[in-house]
């Protein structure tokens, strides 16, 4: 028993700290997602080609992003701060701009694509026990989506 218990209490610390690690990554997966849904479906007028994205649009995003509100949400996870990186950049696809029908018949410039994505530090389980790898072990998630214009 004195030989197997620090085994056994290892591994089953270990499978908490990689089942939060996996938590966590898909916290921030969903969080990205959300925020280029939320972007897709603000107007064209937010996004012109040639031009720079609506700065509250960015804001807003970012904060949907981090915490799930327009404003003044919780944090999705500890250690994601609205100084770790969320960024809202988007792109005018030309190759489909001429499609027969649909809702990006006619559009100048082609479809618009959002692209969000969030760096986030990851904080360990056990963090107070001083096993803080928060400096080296970063989460990372991407999404796009075509904005539709509603």
């Amino acid at each position: 028993m004195a030989l197997v218990t620090p085994l056994l209490i290892t591994l089953m610390f270990g499978t908490f700290e990689i089942g939060n690690y996996f938590y966590s990554e898909h916290v921030v997966a969903t969080a990205v997602r959300d925020g280029a849904r939320y972007a897709s479906r603000r107007s064209f007028s937010d996004f012109p080609c040639g031009g720079a994205i609506t700065p509250a649009v960015v804001t807003s995003t970012q904060n949907i992003t981090r915490t799930g509100a327009i404003a003044n949400g919780v944090q999705r996870l500890a250690g994601w701060t609205a100084a770790n990186s969320v960024s809202v950049t988007f792109a005018c696809d030309t190759t489909n701009a001429s499609a027969d029908n649909g809702i990006f018949k006619g559009l100048s410039g082609g479809v618009r694509v959002v692209t969000v994505a969030a760096t986030v530090p990851y904080t360990s389980l056990f963090y107070r026990v001083g096993l803080s790898n928060a400096d080296t072990l970063k989460l990372y998630a991407q999404s796009q989506a075509a904005v539709v214009g509603i």
